[in-house]
């Protein structure tokens, strides 16, 4: 574990990082997401502004120099142009490397149909990361001020994502919304949870749109963006989406969780034009569906 004392004030804490340890911004900010980085033992927000005196205490495990090759693996993209993509991600396919998975990721994939290697100082931002078994509409950034402007677009609430989720058991009202804070189980780090210790904000929005005998298929709008944010949220409020491997004791299916983005919506960062991007779910989801009508009928 590296520990630095900070010398100054009122530096954003993932700018005052970069500058220290010589690490792009963009990489510092993942890590604050991933609970890598305290200061004096908090979970702080990238904003925080550090104060003199402040110990920030950094992973000492994290490889900062690792390196992601390229690998020709098939991409459906919706549309490109020379500051992003829109892509249509695959069910099952992981978007950053990690242990298991370091060569047959999205990332992997993006670094290849953008010729980019891997001691080019050019690289792909993941502006809002979907779960490995979660397929659908993601954006993707050709550069870091692109990026960081969708980042922002999505921190300002201008960009509109809608989820379709198949879930256990009959919801009731026909909407409703789950303000709850969310952060990391302390007993298993590889789950979130509701809780207020740790935690962020995270509010889902959710509406029926077809009850079936024992599920209810929902559409779901994000205010915020957090880990596993619509799986936790449904589990909490004992409706867990069908097959999620992690948050329903029901899983029966390898196939994951029945959790689709459906569609996105914003003004592209530079051109200010309105996009709109939409996508089936797949042919695994269909299936399911289907079989659920046939019971009603």
């Amino acid at each position: 574990m590296q520990i630095l004392e900070v010398e100054g004030n009122d530096e954003r804490l993932d700018q005052y990082l970069s500058n220290k340890l010589n690490i792009s911004r963009s990489k510092i900010q993942k890590l604050i997401k991933q609970e890598k980085i305290l200061v004096n033992n908090k979970v702080e927000k990238m904003s925080y502004l550090v104060k003199n005196k402040d110990k920030i205490k950094i992973d000492s495990e994290l490889d900062f120099s690792i390196k992601v090759e390229a690998k020709k693996i098939k991409l459906d993209i919706l549309y490109e142009d020379d500051y992003l993509m829109i892509i249509n991600k695959q069910s099952g396919m992981v978007v950053h490397p990690a242990p298991g998975h370091y060569d047959d990721t999205l990332v992997n994939a993006l670094l290849y149909h953008l010729n980019i290697k891997a001691s080019s100082n050019i690289r792909v931002g993941i502006v809002h990361r979907l779960d490995k078994d979660t397929s659908g509409v993601m954006m993707v950034a050709k550069n870091d001020d692109v990026l960081e402007k969708l980042s922002i677009m999505i921190k300002n609430k201008e960009v509109k994502r809608h989820y379709l989720a198949l879930v256990e058991g009959i919801i009731g009202p026909d909407s409703g919304t789950i303000d709850a804070p969310i952060g990391r189980d302390k007993n298993n780090r590889e789950k979130m949870v509701v809780t207020d210790i740790n935690s962020k904000e995270a509010i889902t929005h959710f509406k029926v749109l077809k009850r079936y005998t024992k599920n209810t298929l929902i559409e779901c709008v994000l205010d915020t963006g957090r880990t596993h944010q619509i799986r936790v949220h449904m589990a909490y409020i004992g409706h867990p989406i069908v097959n999620d491997p992690v948050y329903n004791k029901n899983c029966h299916d390898e196939f994951g969780q029945l959790l689709h983005s459906k569609s996105i919506e914003f003004l592209h960062p530079i051109s200010g034009k309105k996009m709109y991007f939409e996508v089936e779910e797949p042919q695994e989801f269909k299936r399911v569906l289907n079989d659920l009508e046939n019971k009603i009928l």
